[in-house]
């Protein structure tokens, strides 16, 4: 959105709009700008989430595990959770193919994950990026 539109919407002139948004960019509330990209017109439609369960619960498998998924491309969120499993993964990829090498290749390549639950997306119902602030 411009600033302009920004202003208006926020019923500032331009100039004090422009000043907010820059402090609030300093300040870290705004941490940077993205495009949104439709993942099926760039061959990525399957969407994938995967709990991963660990071996063990220490602070070396921990760091082994983050350090290992922030290589692979294809996994666009990782959370640890509380809960019945440790991770849980989103994963953007080609096809089910696709997914699999993933799995096999680099998820099987992470030293000390004990077991994964894959759920394949049917249907994106809802997919924002905006906080509701």
């Amino acid at each position: 959105m411009s600033n302009l539109a920004l202003a208006r919407r926020v019923g500032l002139t331009p100039t004090p709009c422009q000043e907010r948004v820059k402090r609030l960019e300093r300040d870290g509330y705004i941490t940077g700008y993205t495009a949104r990209l439709d993942p099926v017109r760039l061959d990525l439609g399957l969407l994938v989430f995967v709990q991963v369960t660990l071996d063990r619960t220490t602070t070396d498998v921990f760091g082994h595990f983050a350090a290992a998924i922030r290589s692979f491309a294809a996994v666009t969120e990782c959370h640890m959770v509380a809960g019945g499993f440790d991770y849980l993964l989103k994963i953007r990829c080609r096809d089910m193919a696709d997914y699999r090498r993933i799995l096999g290749d680099e998820l099987g390549s992470i030293d000390g994950i004990a077991q994964t639950h894959t759920y394949a997306v049917m249907e994106e119902i809802k997919a924002e990026t905006a906080l509701p602030v």
